[in-house]
């Protein structure tokens, strides 16, 4: 078992990774406290064994499946529900699941009594790389996501393998939309999949990955939780991957892979991205969107993706859009965009 620590200015994290995180860590975790679970719908029917061997005696609040159940109403059900059974600032919530299930659970766990201890256990790649590490948690709003939430670590992060082989393969998909981003920022990870091309379509390739992308993120949380300066890094094709997300219906890894493919593009014909290097990472971007069943986004909505943008929390008061770019390899860098400008390089680079 790798474990890491990650040292917040809030709070240390211990991040256990390995098959053995779940057998060695949950039994102490669980010891001597009330537990409540937040899981969702897939989850809880594929592991009901599982749940019953970990958490018998724990209240366990089972969410619906799917992005658009990340709100205030099933928010509010949690914590009704924490208080009906009796939870107190020395319980426990469990989040056990993907990025939806982490970051509702993680923003009940702040908000309850001003906060209570939470573990992460992500259950699908996307979440295992990246959602379930840095203490982001949040509930969409009026259809922009994440706009209302907290910084909140969680006190231990449970990353298992095993949970990856129930995945479909569009939910292997999504956790590459973030690995490449990584990719971009990191240059160990870029060359890992330089170098792995043919493994595109290998779970353990992509399980292999995960210490070098939890370590990396680790390392940026640690010197900016707050998302001040270098944790913006970690937006690399957000800023128009949720907004194509949104307007399209694709998942969010894939909205993530769809919006590098574009920025990239972009800051390359800005003379912001090394064209060499920005070929490269088109390459691999390209390369992760054949993986698995190939979605495309609807592109008549590119209008309506647009105007998604407007909302991104990195943007200011100038209504420029401002998106985190890969620069060369290992670097990124900011780059803003008038908003006309930004929706012509839409149009112009959605195909």
């Amino acid at each position: 078992m790798q474990t890491i620590t990650l040292k917040a200015p809030s709070m240390e994290s211990q991040i256990h990774i390995g098959t053995e995180a779940i057998t060695a860590r949950l039994p102490v975790l669980t010891a001597g406290q009330k537990n409540f679970v937040v899981t969702d719908s897939n989850v809880r029917a594929l592991y009901s064994a599982w749940f019953e061997k970990y958490f018998s005696d724990a209240r366990i609040f089972v969410l619906p499946a799917g992005e658009e159940n990340k709100n205030f109403s099933e928010l509010q059900a949690i914590l009704n529900e924490m208080a009906r059974a009796g939870m107190h600032r020395t319980s426990r919530v469990f989040a056990v699941g993907g990025g939806v299930v982490g970051d509702i659970a993680g923003l009940a766990a702040a908000l309850f009594m001003r906060g209570v201890s939470c573990v992460q256990i992500p259950t699908s790649l996307l979440a295992q790389v990246d959602s379930s590490v840095g203490g982001k948690t949040a509930v969409d709003l009026g259809g922009v996501k994440n706009v209302v939430g907290a910084f909140y670590q969680p006190c231990e992060v449970l990353v298992s393998s095993e949970f990856l082989k129930t995945l479909p393969p569009r939910e292997i998909k999504c956790g590459l939309g973030e690995i490449v981003k990584y990719a971009a920022l990191n240059a160990e990870i870029f060359d890992e999949l330089e170098r792995n091309t043919g493994k595109f379509d290998d779970l353990d390739f992509w399980a292999s990955l995960t210490g070098l992308c939890i370590r990396h993120k680790a390392r940026v949380v640690e010197a900016d939780e707050k998302e001040n300066g270098e944790r913006k890094s970690l937006n690399v094709g957000h800023t128009t991957g949720h907004a194509i997300e949104l307007a399209s219906g694709l998942s969010h890894g894939e909205g993530v892979l769809f919006g590098m493919r574009i920025e990239t593009k972009i800051a390359i014909e800005q003379g912001v991205c090394n064209r060499v290097y920005g070929e490269r990472l088109l390459a691999l971007i390209d390369k992760a969107l054949a993986v698995a069943p190939q979605s495309v986004p609807d592109f008549s909505q590119i209008g309506e993706a647009a105007e998604n943008a407007r909302a991104d929390k990195k943007n200011a008061d100038d209504g420029k859009i401002r998106m985190a770019v890969a620069k060369d390899k290992g670097a990124w860098t900011m780059l803003d965009l008038p908003f006309a400008e930004y929706k012509n390089c839409l149009i112009k680079y959605v195909k």
